[in-house]
């Protein structure tokens, strides 16, 4: 009888943790964004102090690109996305290592920047399908 009086009356679910609106691929790829400007400046540039910092700002921006991956990997998208989408862990998977040691945060080379940048702009295309479901 306990049992009963202390089991939930209404059954809801949420696709997120939060209302919808507090996750957006937008700031990977503002901060992708920035690894690619910082990789152009860096081939500009000869001066040694400039290149030095250039380069610790490149990896912490590389390190911010990893985490607003993983909270849309692990917080926004669900298993009905996964679903639909099967190629979505592969393409994390891909996007979060073009920004760690082995991309972005290893290398200087805009190319690698691009791709970058390119993984993040087929997750947007699918996040955005995702909010108009």
């Amino acid at each position: 009888m306990l049992v009963n009086l202390l089991r939930p009356k209404t059954t809801v679910s949420a696709h997120c943790d939060l209302p919808c609106g507090v996750y957006d691929p937008a700031q990977a790829r503002i901060e992708a964004e920035s690894v690619k400007a910082i990789c152009e400046k860096y081939a500009a540039n000869e001066d040694p102090e400039f290149r030095a910092r250039a380069i610790v700002i490149k990896e912490q921006r590389s390190e911010l690109v990893k985490h607003h991956l993983w909270v849309l990997w692990t917080d926004y998208f669900k298993p009905p996305h996964f679903e639909k989408y099967p190629q979505l862990h592969q393409l994390f998977n891909e996007a979060t290592k073009l920004a760690g040691a082995g991309g972005t945060k290893g290398s200087l080379e805009v190319k690698v920047a691009d791709d970058l940048l390119g993984k993040i702009a087929e997750i947007d295309k699918i996040f955005w399908e995702t909010k108009k479901a």
